[in-house]
């Protein structure tokens, strides 16, 4: 059987993933055995960090929604419940972009909705 050498393959390797843990810091950037483990942690910190961030921007509509609702006088939990029940169909990314570019319309809908949702309750 011939011998194989891998030399080629090996630095190859090597040079790839050297490549990508370019910007880090101390020897994490040029020493392989440092890189390779720092870019196995930085792989799976991207995967689960992608899902945070939906997570974190998510979190923060809540709170812009919220404070425009306490201005109000309205919890953000009856005033989601008053938008299912009417059927409006804006999601909370947008009623918190309203909410913190313009107030002046996102009050007007929650003094509608409050509106209709009240007067759906009186008549049952």
């Amino acid at each position: 059987m011939s011998r194989v050498k891998r030399g080629v393959q090996k630095r190859s390797r090597r040079k790839k993933i050297l490549k990508q843990t370019k910007g880090f810091r101390w020897q994490r950037k040029s020493n392989f055995r440092l890189a390779k483990d720092a870019l196995k942690h930085a792989l799976v910190y991207a995967y689960r960090d992608r899902k945070v961030k939906k997570r974190d921007f998510r979190q923060l509509w809540h709170i812009k929604i919220n404070a425009l609702c306490r201005e109000n006088e309205v919890s953000y939990s009856r005033f989601i419940n008053a938008l299912k029940k009417n059927k409006v169909g804006i999601d909370r990314k947008i009623l918190s972009q309203l909410a913190e570019i313009h107030p002046e319309i996102f009050n007007r809908i929650i003094s509608e909705t409050m509106k209709i949702n009240s007067s759906l309750n009186e008549s049952k």
